[in-house]
Protein backbone atom coordinates (compact mmCIF):
# COMPACT_ATOMS: atom_id res chain seq x y z
CA UNK A 1 0.00 0.00 0.00
CA UNK A 2 1.19 3.53 -0.73
CA UNK A 3 2.10 5.80 2.11
CA UNK A 4 -0.47 8.12 3.70
CA UNK A 5 0.41 11.80 3.86
CA UNK A 6 -1.19 14.47 6.02
CA UNK A 7 -1.46 18.05 4.80
CA UNK A 8 -2.10 20.93 7.23
CA UNK A 9 -3.55 23.82 5.24
CA UNK A 10 -2.97 27.10 7.02
CA UNK A 11 -4.23 30.54 6.16
CA UNK A 12 -0.87 32.25 6.27
CA UNK A 13 0.16 35.47 7.95
CA UNK A 14 2.43 38.47 7.51
CA UNK A 15 3.60 37.79 11.06
CA UNK A 16 6.70 35.59 11.04
CA UNK A 17 5.93 34.55 14.61
CA UNK A 18 2.51 33.26 13.54
CA UNK A 19 4.04 31.32 10.66
CA UNK A 20 6.60 29.80 13.03
CA UNK A 21 3.89 28.76 15.51
CA UNK A 22 1.95 26.98 12.77
CA UNK A 23 5.10 25.13 11.73
CA UNK A 24 5.53 23.90 15.32
CA UNK A 25 2.03 22.45 15.15
CA UNK A 26 3.03 20.40 12.09
CA UNK A 27 6.13 19.20 13.91
CA UNK A 28 4.18 18.01 16.95
CA UNK A 29 1.26 16.38 15.14
CA UNK A 30 2.99 13.17 13.89
CA UNK A 31 3.31 11.90 17.48
CA UNK A 32 -0.50 11.72 17.62
CA UNK A 33 -0.96 9.93 14.28
CA UNK A 34 -0.37 6.34 13.15
CA UNK A 35 3.26 5.40 12.73
CA UNK A 36 4.64 6.00 9.26
CA UNK A 37 2.26 8.79 8.29
CA UNK A 38 4.06 11.79 6.89
CA UNK A 39 2.97 15.31 7.82
CA UNK A 40 3.62 18.50 5.91
CA UNK A 41 2.04 21.95 5.79
CA UNK A 42 1.48 24.98 3.61
CA UNK A 43 -0.30 28.31 3.53
CA UNK A 44 -3.09 29.70 1.42
CA UNK A 45 -1.60 33.16 1.20
CA UNK A 46 1.31 35.42 2.16
CA UNK A 47 3.58 32.88 3.83
CA UNK A 48 5.80 30.13 2.49
CA UNK A 49 5.64 27.25 1.88
CA UNK A 50 2.42 27.46 -0.09
CA UNK A 51 -0.04 24.55 0.02
CA UNK A 52 1.08 23.17 -3.34
CA UNK A 53 4.68 22.96 -2.09
CA UNK A 54 3.64 20.82 0.86
CA UNK A 55 1.59 18.59 -1.43
CA UNK A 56 4.60 18.22 -3.73
CA UNK A 57 6.76 17.10 -0.81
CA UNK A 58 4.24 14.45 0.23
CA UNK A 59 3.70 13.18 -3.30
CA UNK A 60 7.42 13.01 -4.06
CA UNK A 61 7.94 11.06 -0.81
CA UNK A 62 5.62 8.35 -2.11
CA UNK A 63 2.34 9.33 -0.51
CA UNK A 64 -0.41 7.97 -2.75
CA UNK A 65 -3.21 9.32 -0.56
CA UNK A 66 -3.21 12.65 1.20
CA UNK A 67 -5.49 13.56 4.09
CA UNK A 68 -5.80 17.33 4.18
CA UNK A 69 -7.35 19.42 6.95
CA UNK A 70 -7.86 23.17 7.29
CA UNK A 71 -5.68 24.64 10.02
CA UNK A 72 -8.59 26.80 11.11
CA UNK A 73 -11.01 27.00 13.99
CA UNK A 74 -14.21 27.32 11.98
CA UNK A 75 -15.40 26.82 8.44
CA UNK A 76 -15.94 30.03 6.51
CA UNK A 77 -14.88 31.03 2.98
CA UNK A 78 -11.25 29.94 3.32
CA UNK A 79 -12.08 26.45 4.58
CA UNK A 80 -15.15 25.96 2.39
CA UNK A 81 -13.99 27.47 -0.90
CA UNK A 82 -10.37 28.53 -1.15
CA UNK A 83 -8.53 25.53 0.27
CA UNK A 84 -10.64 22.79 -1.37
CA UNK A 85 -10.27 24.59 -4.68
CA UNK A 86 -6.47 24.40 -4.38
CA UNK A 87 -6.62 20.75 -3.30
CA UNK A 88 -9.02 19.70 -6.06
CA UNK A 89 -6.92 21.38 -8.72
CA UNK A 90 -3.78 19.68 -7.43
CA UNK A 91 -5.39 16.25 -7.26
CA UNK A 92 -6.68 16.57 -10.81
CA UNK A 93 -3.31 17.76 -12.12
CA UNK A 94 -1.26 14.98 -10.52
CA UNK A 95 -3.78 12.12 -10.43
CA UNK A 96 -3.43 11.70 -6.67
CA UNK A 97 -6.14 11.11 -4.08
CA UNK A 98 -6.56 14.10 -1.78
CA UNK A 99 -9.31 13.79 0.84
CA UNK A 100 -10.36 16.89 2.72
CA UNK A 101 -11.40 16.96 6.38
CA UNK A 102 -13.29 19.46 8.44
CA UNK A 103 -12.45 22.43 10.61
CA UNK A 104 -11.75 22.12 14.34
CA UNK A 105 -15.27 23.38 15.03
CA UNK A 106 -17.14 23.46 18.32
CA UNK A 107 -15.50 20.57 20.12
CA UNK A 108 -15.35 19.70 23.81
CA UNK A 109 -11.55 19.47 23.64
CA UNK A 110 -11.27 22.92 22.09
CA UNK A 111 -13.52 24.38 24.77
CA UNK A 112 -11.43 22.69 27.46
CA UNK A 113 -8.27 24.16 25.94
CA UNK A 114 -9.90 27.59 25.88
CA UNK A 115 -10.92 27.14 29.50
CA UNK A 116 -7.32 26.42 30.42
CA UNK A 117 -6.12 29.63 28.78
CA UNK A 118 -8.78 31.65 30.61
CA UNK A 119 -7.99 30.01 33.96
CA UNK A 120 -4.28 30.67 33.46
CA UNK A 121 -4.99 34.37 32.92
CA UNK A 122 -7.21 34.53 36.00
CA UNK A 123 -4.57 32.80 38.12
CA UNK A 124 -1.94 35.35 37.04
CA UNK A 125 -4.30 38.23 37.81
CA UNK A 126 -5.27 36.77 41.20
CA UNK A 127 -1.62 36.38 42.13
CA UNK A 128 -0.81 39.96 41.14
CA UNK A 129 -3.92 41.85 42.22
CA UNK A 130 -5.86 39.58 44.56
CA UNK A 131 -8.80 37.27 43.98
CA UNK A 132 -11.88 38.61 42.23
CA UNK A 133 -14.94 36.32 42.31
CA UNK A 134 -16.00 35.00 38.90
CA UNK A 135 -19.48 36.43 39.33
CA UNK A 136 -17.81 39.86 39.49
CA UNK A 137 -15.84 39.13 36.34
CA UNK A 138 -16.92 39.65 32.74
CA UNK A 139 -15.45 37.38 30.07
CA UNK A 140 -14.94 38.93 26.62
CA UNK A 141 -14.31 36.39 23.87
CA UNK A 142 -12.89 37.77 20.63
CA UNK A 143 -13.14 35.64 17.49
CA UNK A 144 -11.69 36.11 14.04
CA UNK A 145 -14.82 37.41 12.35
CA UNK A 146 -15.93 36.32 8.90
CA UNK A 147 -18.50 37.05 6.23
CA UNK A 148 -20.10 33.72 7.16
CA UNK A 149 -22.71 34.09 9.92
CA UNK A 150 -22.50 30.42 10.88
CA UNK A 151 -18.77 30.68 11.62
CA UNK A 152 -19.42 33.85 13.64
CA UNK A 153 -22.20 32.11 15.54
CA UNK A 154 -19.79 29.35 16.54
CA UNK A 155 -17.67 31.92 18.35
CA UNK A 156 -20.74 32.87 20.34
CA UNK A 157 -21.41 29.21 21.16
CA UNK A 158 -17.86 28.72 22.44
CA UNK A 159 -18.24 31.88 24.51
CA UNK A 160 -21.49 30.62 26.04
CA UNK A 161 -19.91 27.27 26.89
CA UNK A 162 -17.07 29.06 28.68
CA UNK A 163 -19.41 31.51 30.40
CA UNK A 164 -21.82 28.92 31.69
CA UNK A 165 -19.18 26.28 32.32
CA UNK A 166 -17.02 28.54 34.46
CA UNK A 167 -19.67 30.78 36.01
CA UNK A 168 -18.69 34.27 34.92
CA UNK A 169 -20.93 37.15 35.87
CA UNK A 170 -21.38 38.08 32.21
CA UNK A 171 -19.91 37.47 28.78
CA UNK A 172 -19.56 39.59 25.67
CA UNK A 173 -18.43 38.51 22.20
CA UNK A 174 -16.52 40.55 19.65
CA UNK A 175 -14.59 40.00 16.43
CA UNK A 176 -11.28 41.22 15.07
CA UNK A 177 -12.59 42.02 11.60
CA UNK A 178 -15.26 41.89 8.89
CA UNK A 179 -18.35 41.53 11.05
CA UNK A 180 -19.64 43.26 14.19
CA UNK A 181 -19.09 44.15 16.94
CA UNK A 182 -15.40 44.69 16.39
CA UNK A 183 -12.95 44.56 19.28
CA UNK A 184 -13.10 48.16 20.44
CA UNK A 185 -16.90 48.61 20.46
CA UNK A 186 -17.33 45.20 22.09
CA UNK A 187 -14.95 46.16 24.88
CA UNK A 188 -16.53 49.59 25.26
CA UNK A 189 -19.97 48.04 25.62
CA UNK A 190 -18.65 45.56 28.17
CA UNK A 191 -17.00 48.38 30.15
CA UNK A 192 -20.40 50.02 30.64
CA UNK A 193 -21.51 47.02 32.69
CA UNK A 194 -19.19 48.03 35.52
CA UNK A 195 -17.58 44.71 36.41
CA UNK A 196 -14.56 44.64 38.71
CA UNK A 197 -12.57 42.53 36.28
CA UNK A 198 -12.65 41.86 32.55
CA UNK A 199 -10.89 38.89 31.01
CA UNK A 200 -10.27 39.37 27.28
CA UNK A 201 -9.69 36.04 25.55
CA UNK A 202 -8.73 35.82 21.87
CA UNK A 203 -10.20 32.58 20.55
CA UNK A 204 -7.40 32.24 18.02
CA UNK A 205 -4.94 29.50 17.21
CA UNK A 206 -1.86 31.65 16.65
CA UNK A 207 -0.43 35.10 17.14
CA UNK A 208 -0.26 37.75 14.45
CA UNK A 209 -1.53 41.16 13.45
CA UNK A 210 -5.01 40.44 14.78
CA UNK A 211 -3.79 39.36 18.21
CA UNK A 212 -1.84 42.63 18.36
CA UNK A 213 -5.07 44.42 17.46
CA UNK A 214 -7.03 42.68 20.22
CA UNK A 215 -4.44 43.42 22.90
CA UNK A 216 -3.92 46.95 21.59
CA UNK A 217 -7.59 47.85 21.85
CA UNK A 218 -7.76 46.14 25.26
CA UNK A 219 -5.00 48.45 26.52
CA UNK A 220 -6.77 51.44 24.98
CA UNK A 221 -10.13 50.66 26.62
CA UNK A 222 -8.40 49.80 29.90
CA UNK A 223 -6.80 53.25 30.01
CA UNK A 224 -10.21 54.81 29.51
CA UNK A 225 -11.76 52.60 32.22
CA UNK A 226 -9.19 52.37 35.04
CA UNK A 227 -11.87 51.63 37.62
CA UNK A 228 -11.90 48.03 36.37
CA UNK A 229 -9.15 45.44 36.08
CA UNK A 230 -8.37 44.30 32.51
CA UNK A 231 -6.73 40.93 31.98
CA UNK A 232 -5.40 39.66 28.65
CA UNK A 233 -5.60 35.89 28.23
CA UNK A 234 -3.33 33.96 25.87
CA UNK A 235 -4.57 32.50 22.58
CA UNK A 236 -4.80 28.71 22.11
CA UNK A 237 -1.47 28.04 20.33
CA UNK A 238 -0.23 24.43 20.58
CA UNK A 239 -2.29 23.40 23.61
CA UNK A 240 -2.24 19.58 23.83
CA UNK A 241 -6.02 19.39 23.38
CA UNK A 242 -5.78 21.49 20.21
CA UNK A 243 -3.26 18.98 18.85
CA UNK A 244 -5.57 16.12 19.85
CA UNK A 245 -8.45 17.72 17.97
CA UNK A 246 -6.33 18.22 14.86
CA UNK A 247 -5.30 14.55 15.00
CA UNK A 248 -8.96 13.53 15.23
CA UNK A 249 -9.85 15.69 12.24
CA UNK A 250 -7.20 13.84 10.24
CA UNK A 251 -8.01 10.27 11.27
CA UNK A 252 -11.78 10.69 11.00
CA UNK A 253 -11.37 11.28 7.27
CA UNK A 254 -10.76 7.53 6.93
CA UNK A 255 -14.25 6.96 8.37
CA UNK A 256 -15.86 9.46 6.00
CA UNK A 257 -16.72 11.83 8.85
CA UNK A 258 -15.83 15.05 7.07
CA UNK A 259 -19.04 17.09 6.96
CA UNK A 260 -18.58 20.73 7.88
CA UNK A 261 -21.31 23.05 9.13
CA UNK A 262 -23.54 22.35 6.14
CA UNK A 263 -26.88 22.87 7.87
CA UNK A 264 -26.48 26.65 8.03
CA UNK A 265 -23.90 27.02 5.26
CA UNK A 266 -24.69 30.18 3.30
CA UNK A 267 -23.56 28.47 0.08
CA UNK A 268 -26.11 25.65 0.54
CA UNK A 269 -29.03 27.12 2.46
CA UNK A 270 -31.10 30.30 2.36
CA UNK A 271 -29.45 31.87 5.38
CA UNK A 272 -31.16 35.06 6.52
CA UNK A 273 -29.42 38.06 4.97
CA UNK A 274 -27.11 36.00 2.76
CA UNK A 275 -29.61 34.51 0.31
CA UNK A 276 -27.73 35.74 -2.77
CA UNK A 277 -24.70 33.54 -2.02
CA UNK A 278 -26.44 30.16 -2.36
CA UNK A 279 -24.66 28.05 -4.98
CA UNK A 280 -21.60 30.26 -5.35
CA UNK A 281 -18.83 28.48 -7.28
CA UNK A 282 -16.05 26.90 -5.27
CA UNK A 283 -12.94 28.76 -6.32
CA UNK A 284 -9.84 30.23 -4.73
CA UNK A 285 -9.02 33.90 -5.16
CA UNK A 286 -5.66 34.01 -3.39
CA UNK A 287 -3.23 33.38 -6.22
CA UNK A 288 -2.11 37.02 -6.30
CA UNK A 289 -0.90 36.92 -2.67
CA UNK A 290 0.28 33.33 -2.57
CA UNK A 291 3.73 32.88 -1.10
CA UNK A 292 4.56 36.56 -0.82
CA UNK A 293 6.30 35.97 2.48
CA UNK A 294 5.68 37.28 5.97
CA UNK A 295 8.27 40.01 5.50
CA UNK A 296 6.57 41.52 2.43
CA UNK A 297 5.61 45.23 2.49
CA UNK A 298 2.76 45.71 4.93
CA UNK A 299 4.05 43.35 7.59
CA UNK A 300 5.15 46.10 9.97
CA UNK A 301 3.06 48.79 11.55
CA UNK A 302 5.95 51.18 10.92
CA UNK A 303 5.04 51.00 7.21
CA UNK A 304 1.54 52.30 7.85
CA UNK A 305 0.43 55.90 7.53
CA UNK A 306 -2.80 55.20 9.45
CA UNK A 307 -1.76 53.38 12.64
CA UNK A 308 0.68 54.04 15.48
CA UNK A 309 1.47 51.15 17.83
CA UNK A 310 -0.80 48.41 16.43
CA UNK A 311 -2.97 47.73 13.40
CA UNK A 312 -6.43 49.15 14.08
CA UNK A 313 -7.88 47.96 10.78
CA UNK A 314 -8.32 51.53 9.57
CA UNK A 315 -6.88 50.54 6.18
CA UNK A 316 -10.21 48.83 5.42
CA UNK A 317 -11.79 52.26 5.16
CA UNK A 318 -9.24 53.60 2.68
CA UNK A 319 -10.76 54.46 -0.69
CA UNK A 320 -14.19 54.46 0.90
CA UNK A 321 -15.03 50.79 1.25
CA UNK A 322 -14.84 48.05 3.81
CA UNK A 323 -15.45 44.78 2.06
CA UNK A 324 -15.65 41.39 3.68
CA UNK A 325 -12.05 40.33 3.21
CA UNK A 326 -10.00 41.83 6.01
CA UNK A 327 -6.65 40.25 6.70
CA UNK A 328 -5.35 42.71 9.24
CA UNK A 329 -2.81 44.26 6.89
CA UNK A 330 -0.78 47.15 8.16
CA UNK A 331 -0.06 48.91 4.91
CA UNK A 332 -3.05 50.60 3.33
CA UNK A 333 -1.64 50.52 -0.20
CA UNK A 334 -1.36 46.74 -0.30
CA UNK A 335 -3.18 45.55 -3.41
CA UNK A 336 -5.09 42.77 -1.68
CA UNK A 337 -6.94 45.30 0.42
CA UNK A 338 -7.80 47.88 -2.19
CA UNK A 339 -6.93 46.93 -5.76
CA UNK A 340 -9.67 44.83 -7.25
CA UNK A 341 -8.36 44.24 -10.75
CA UNK A 342 -7.38 40.67 -9.92
CA UNK A 343 -10.59 39.24 -11.39
CA UNK A 344 -12.44 37.75 -8.48
CA UNK A 345 -15.63 38.74 -6.78
CA UNK A 346 -16.15 39.40 -3.09
CA UNK A 347 -19.86 39.22 -2.23
CA UNK A 348 -20.62 42.41 -0.30
CA UNK A 349 -21.01 41.84 3.41
CA UNK A 350 -24.61 42.92 4.06
CA UNK A 351 -23.80 44.86 7.23
CA UNK A 352 -20.49 46.48 6.25
CA UNK A 353 -21.88 49.85 7.33
CA UNK A 354 -22.86 48.68 10.82
CA UNK A 355 -21.66 51.33 13.32
CA UNK A 356 -20.01 48.65 15.49
CA UNK A 357 -18.31 47.00 12.51
CA UNK A 358 -15.48 48.34 10.32
CA UNK A 359 -16.98 51.84 10.43
CA UNK A 360 -16.18 51.97 14.15
CA UNK A 361 -12.49 52.35 13.26
CA UNK A 362 -13.06 55.56 11.31
CA UNK A 363 -12.37 57.71 14.36
CA UNK A 364 -8.80 56.39 14.38
CA UNK A 365 -7.97 57.68 10.91
CA UNK A 366 -5.15 60.18 11.11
Amino acid sequence: MSRIGVMLCGHGSRSQEAVDEFAVLAQKLPALLPEGWMVDYGYLEFANPVIRAGLDTLREAGCGRILAVPGMLFAAMHAKNDIPSVLNAYAAEHGIQVDYGRDLGVDARMIAAAGDRVREAIARADAEHGVVPLHETCLVVIGRGASDPDANANVSKVARMLWEGMGFGWCEVGYSGVTFPLVEPALEQAAKLGFRRYVVFPYFLFTGVLIDRIYGFTDMVARANPQSQWVKADYLNDHPLVLETFASRVTEILDGDTAMNCGLCKYRAQVLGFEAEVGMPQESHHHHVEGQGASAPGSNVADCDLCDSFCTGACRLDQGHAHAHDHGHHHHHHDHDHDHDHHHHHPPYPHADHPMGPESVRKHLK
